[in-house]
């Protein structure tokens, strides 16, 4: 209630023009502070909806959402410093016009498409009853600490990662840090995943492992229809679509651009486009100290952005393999950065300014 109350506060002073605020007296006092509470990020927990809430000034800017109804916990929506919903609608909420395929793609998300045999990157309500003894699910344990304020909020969780028969395989403490500067927004996930009771193998598996599926307007322009087919021979239909307004334009740290980025590494991929007239790009952004760096791109011209770094023989053609191994109580962490860039051109220069910045810590 206390964060609730916080965001309409700072909502509604953003509201008065400074003339009026000038009457309130000692509490506003300075330009300073009004920038500072121009850039306020607040969390409001909202247990009965399972879901936590990241509001700029007051605003949605996306949610934490840890419903069972779909096989992993994600954030969504995702909306740039101007309101335009940068992930797609479908299947939580479908808009007109997009796309209806592979209905575990939802919002951002982190897994993995063979962990000990078990797909976790494909499950979804969509999997027939008799076929989910060959999937695994992500399930929401406990929120370990929120904390937010100027410029940046945390919110620290706890998941499981558990075999259609209940039993843990991994467990995951993840750090999202929310960051608002200007129209700029960032999300850090810091992911550390620590096996359990017995050794966790991650075969080479092209289905993984951070993801954001992306509105139709950030798609790439198609002309055909194609068919994908996941690790266990399953094969979904992506038909071709009217493409009035789709502008999407992947581009990577090495020069490598559109549909050509799939199965190459590279530090950082973009994805730029405009969404009712506001020229957005979405960014991730891999780490020295990821396994697997610099990732590979599994990006699709249909609006599946994700980096993998752990299906290197999958995505190098066989010519690469890892098949990585986690021991009983050992651990790996994950960091990557994803950054929303809203009215400017995500220039190369910028991209590989905004890495050394992330990769400087």
């Amino acid at each position: 209630m206390i964060n609730q109350i916080k965001a309409g506060l700072y909502a509604g002073l953003l509201l008065f023009p400074i003339s009026i605020m000038g009457i309130l007296g000692e509490n506003v006092t300075s330009s300073d502070e009004l920038s500072e509470m121009a850039t306020s990020v607040t969390l409001v927990r909202k247990d009965g909806d399972k879901k936590v809430e990241v509001l700029v000034n007051g605003h949605l800017f996306t949610s934490y959402l840890y419903s069972e109804k779909i096989a992993k916990p994600v954030l969504f929506p995702i909306k740039s410093a101007n309101g335009s919903e940068l992930t797609r609608g479908f299947p939580l909420d479908p808009r007109p016009g997009e796309r209806v395929d592979h209905p575990h793609h939802i919002g951002l998300w982190l897994n993995y498409g063979d962990v000990n045999g078990l797909d976790f990157w494909n499950n979804s309500d969509a999997i027939p009853e008799e076929k989910k003894a060959g999937y695994g699910s992500i399930v929401h344990r406990e929120i370990n600490r929120m904390s937010d304020g100027n410029g940046k909020a945390e919110l620290e969780v706890t998941m499981d990662w558990i075999g259609p028969d209940g039993t843990v395989l991994l467990q995951e403490h993840t750090t999202f840090i929310f960051w608002a500067e200007g129209d700029k927004r960032m999300i850090d996930r810091i992911t550390n995943l620590t096996a359990q009771g017995k050794e966790v193998f991650f075969k080479d598996n092209k289905e993984g492992m951070l993801g954001i599926r992306v509105a139709r307007e950030l798609e790439h322009p198609s002309d055909k229809p194609e068919i994908f087919t996941d690790a266990s021979g399953k094969s979904t239909a992506v038909p071709s679509l009217n493409n009035e307004g789709v502008t999407g334009h992947y581009r990577s740290s090495e020069g490598i651009e559109r549909d050509d980025v799939w199965g190459t590494r590279g530090r950082w991929l973009n994805l730029s486009g405009v969404i009712k007239g506001e020229k957005v790009s979405i960014a991730i952004l891999d780490h020295p100290k990821n396994v697997g760096y610099p990732t590979y791109w599994h990006a699709r011209g249909y609006g599946l952005f994700a980096a993998n770094p752990l299906g290197q023989k999958a995505m190098s053609g066989g010519k690469e393999e890892l098949n990585y191994k986690l021991m009983p109580g050992k651990s790996l962490t994950f960091n990557h950065r994803i950054i929303i860039y809203s009215g400017v051109d995500a220039t190369d220069k910028i991209l590989n300014t905004d890495y050394a910045e992330f990769t400087s810590k």
